[in-house]
């Protein structure tokens, strides 16, 4: 740690980065892919715009911001790795960094329980979480207990998921006769292992996972570890979030600002837009959309998995879809975090994230 911490509520340093991504507000867009792998956040960059000049930011913890335009439209792409915990801080972190909506694409990799080939694509609609249950005997088996727990459904954003599909069938390359599933259920675990059913010299008590699964969930198609806990968080996210200047003000008079925003006061008066009362109408408060592509990459009823060569292909194709919804799916400017001060704006003497690069 090199920097000195603020706040043990929500850590941050003196001049308002995040904890575990590094970031703060102005380095990071309201339209987001996030990735798990930092070859895939770097290979999807390179269809960036020229200008402005990309920021990039690699944390102490592991997570990787890349900053820019798509056809002119401010985009991050943060790659966070694998799991749950990884989702979590990234949803929060970047939540605390933005003004206005937030729309969040996850492109990750996933295995099939269907007889989907590998190389489609499934864009679940919802997802529900498969976690191992840590109160379950798994040394002696206790057939009273259940060893994995399973979550209600949670919702993609139904307008992002629309935009997602058509992007992706617009941007397909006409060389590939890869399927695009738009109707399907996720699983998001919390082990690659155990509570995907995989069998190792662990006694996990899942050897009939999946089959229980599959008969409890219709329309489950893929297994992963992230899109659950994406879902959900912009499910539960309300707009509301006070700053600790403003904790003493009606809710009608909260301003929607990050809880630390690094953007001189003076600018960041000139932003404020206000929360209505939570008996009103709540169309103007900010929100948090999400959707998921995945890439099959193995399948676990034939046991196939994707070769190198159909992977860049599906990347490729997928990455530039991404890039598509999310460019053109509709954002009033008062909903979007101001450019003043921000990376992918001009160049500012009160901009030093860009004035380093």
């Amino acid at each position: 740690m090199k920097d000195r911490i603020q706040d043990a509520n929500f850590p941050k340093t003196e001049d308002g980065r995040v904890y575990h991504l590094g970031i703060r507000a102005g380095e990071v867009a309201n339209r987001i892919i996030t990735v798990g792998s930092t070859s895939r956040a770097e290979s999807i960059a390179k269809m960036l715009d020229a200008s402005p000049k990309l920021f990039s930011l690699y944390s102490e913890r592991g997570f990787l911001t890349i900053t820019g335009c798509y056809k002119s439209v401010p985009v991050s792409i943060v790659c966070i790795g694998m799991g749950a915990p990884n989702a979590d801080f990234f949803i929060r972190e970047v939540r605390e960094c933005l003004c206005g909506d937030m729309l969040v694409i996850r492109l990750g990799s996933c295995g099939c329980l269907t007889d989907l080939p590998v190389g489609s694509l499934v864009l679940p609609a919802s997802s529900v979480a498969c976690t191992r249950n840590v109160d379950f005997d798994f040394a002696s088996y206790d057939p009273w207990e259940v060893p994995y727990k399973l979550s209600k459904p949670v919702s993609a954003d139904p307008d992002l998921h629309r935009a997602l599909h058509d992007a992706l069938e617009a941007t397909r390359p006409p060389s590939l006769k890869n399927l695009v599933v738009s109707n399907a259920v996720n699983a998001s675990t919390d082990s690659f292992y155990s509570s995907q059913g995989r069998q190792t010299s662990f006694q996990d008590h899942n050897a009939s996972l999946i089959d229980h699964l599959k008969a409890a969930v219709s329309g489950l198609t893929t297994l992963e570890m992230e899109t659950f806990w994406i879902f959900h968080l912009a499910a539960s996210w309300r707009g509301v979030k006070q700053s600790s200047s403003a904790v003493n003000l009606p809710l009608a008079t909260v301003p929607v600002v990050p809880a630390f925003s690094g953007i001189p006061s003076g600018i960041l008066e000139k932003v404020e837009v206000h929360l209505p009362g939570l008996d009103k109408d709540t169309s103007s408060r900010p929100v948090i959309r999400a959707a998921a592509a995945q890439m099959v990459f193995a399948s676990r009823s034939s046991q196939a998995f994707i070769s190198p060569d159909q992977v860049n292909e599906l990347e490729k194709w997928s990455g530039r879809g991404v890039l598509e919804a999310l460019a053109k799916f509709g954002v009033a400017p008062e909903r979007l975090h101001p450019i003043s001060g921000s990376v992918w704006g001009p160049i500012e003497s009160s901009n030093p994230s860009r004035a380093l690069l």
